[in-house]
């Protein structure tokens, strides 16, 4: 990712969170755009990645610094005190002292000509700064899939109570009316206590639903760092059971192995290793350097007391490394495994990801199928709980089967919710794995909610 995009990605992001804000003060109700909106601002490991990506951006400019001219200036001033002790003209020893102030002035500039090490160590950071780019956006990607997940597992224990709430309203009428068969005599005491234990039961799970909900809407609350008090629920309607495009598996995985923000990460780490190799080998090479110096001092010579020196010289300075220890060769066959390790890495990362990507695209494809299922399944649960009511009415069906009735109904309705979000989840997932937009993929599942 060139710096130019990404700085225009993250102005677009503030401008969206800001005009996001403002329509959260209108409205209490937070859809999942809100809520990515308000995570790319608000998520502290978004700041952290963001400030990762801040500090590798500088590897560049810092290595740029190792081939332009380096400019040192240096000044002293002493105060002596010497004691001098030499034979006279008649060989006696005598000793003179002198106090006296003695100054130096340098300027030296220095321009490097051939230096390899530096020159691959310019070439390596720029592929320190793409795996930085690249590692922040595939933090924004993980984002996505983070905030979706989250943002459903809320929707989801929001159902689930909706739907024991539902069932606590069916049982309780339905133990009054097996209260009234009994006293009417129509009823039996199995009729009442069975249902009497199911209303009991759904009225345990309302306390474990509530818990839940409390706790996916405190982890969404987590991510976006404010009080979540409503989220828009799924509008059925406008639930699309579409495809993924192209229907093919392998173009997907062909994709993310190209766009994937975790392979560039690997493939710019791997080039950093390449560099390093070759860096290593070339401290075997001669540098040469260009030096320009200008130097005034005075009285720094014992013999010339209180003289005064200008020298100005400029030329070319050769080094050239002869023995160091096997220091050298260390570096590169340290070099050499630093360079296996990140390609084994790296063809790992690409049979992992293989595997989540196939893993993803059944989730889509296969849960079309899914929802599908469900959704003859719940109709069928729907019509065979009324049914049974009008059997018991007939006096062909007991009270019990009722109860039963109404119970796989509920079932079926929980799994056919469960099985759309977790369609909608793949979905999200699956477009992360092969890198598009997360701005994109968020408003596409966005358009499955209801408007607030």
């Amino acid at each position: 990712m060139q710096a130019s995009t990404f700085f225009a990605k993250t102005a677009l992001a503030c401008a969206l969170s800001t005009a996001a804000i403002a329509s959260w003060a209108q409205s209490s109700v937070m859809d999942l755009k809100q809520v990515y909106q308000a995570a790319l601002e608000q998520d502290a490991n978004i700041r952290a990645s963001r400030a990762t990506a801040d500090s590798g951006r500088e590897r560049l400019p810092q290595a740029r610094a190792g081939l332009l001219p380096q400019v040192s200036a240096s000044a002293g001033r002493n105060n002596n005190d010497l004691n001098s002790t030499a034979p006279n003209i008649l060989g006696n020893p005598v000793t003179t002292n002198d106090k006296y102030f003695s100054d130096n002035r340098t300027l030296q500039l220095r321009q490097p000509l051939v230096n390899m090490q530096r020159w691959l160590q310019f070439q390596q950071a720029k592929s320190i700064v793409e795996e930085a780019e690249a590692n922040l956006d595939r933090d924004l990607q993980n984002l996505v899939v983070r905030v979706a997940g989250a943002y459903f597992e809320t929707l989801m224990a929001d159902e689930q109570l909706d739907l024991v709430l539902a069932q606590i309203k069916t049982y309780t009428a339905l133990v009054d009316a097996a209260q009234k068969g009994l006293a009417a005599g129509s009823g039996t005491r199995t009729d009442v206590d069975d249902a009497k234990a199911r209303l009991d039961m759904a009225i345990a799970q309302e306390l474990e639903a509530r818990q839940n909900q409390d706790l996916t809407r405190r982890q969404l609350q987590l991510l976006v760092n404010q009080p979540v008090n409503q989220i828009a629920k799924l509008n059925v309607a406008a639930l699309k059971l579409s495809a993924p495009e192209p229907a093919n598996l392998d173009e997907w995985t062909r994709k993310a192995e190209e766009a994937s923000p975790e392979i560039k990460a690997m493939q710019a780490r791997l080039d950093a290793a390449r560099r390093e190799v070759s860096k290593a080998q070339a401290g075997h090479l001669p540098t040469l350097d260009a030096v320009a110096q200008w130097s005034n001092s005075g009285s720094e010579n014992i013999t010339r007391v209180n003289s005064r020196y200008e020298n100005k010289t400029i030329g070319l300075q050769l080094n050239i490394p002869i023995y160091s220890g096997g220091y050298v060769n260390s570096t590169i066959r340290q070099a050499v495994a630093e360079q296996t390790r990140a390609e084994e890495t790296l063809e790992a990362l690409r049979r992992d990801l293989g595997v989540r990507v196939h893993k993803e695209y059944r989730g889509v494809t296969e849960g079309i199928l899914r929802v599908r299922a469900l959704e003859q399944a719940a109709r069928s649960a729907d019509q065979m709980m009324k049914s049974t009511q009008m059997s018991l009415k007939a006096g062909s069906r007991t009270q019990l089967d009722v109860l039963n009735a109404q119970q796989q109904y509920t079932l079926a309705l929980r799994d056919l919710a469960q099985a759309r979000m977790v369609f909608l989840l793949s979905k999200v997932r699956l477009a992360s794995l092969v890198g598009d937009d997360a701005l994109t993929s968020v408003e596409q599942v966005n358009a499955s909610l209801m408007a607030n």
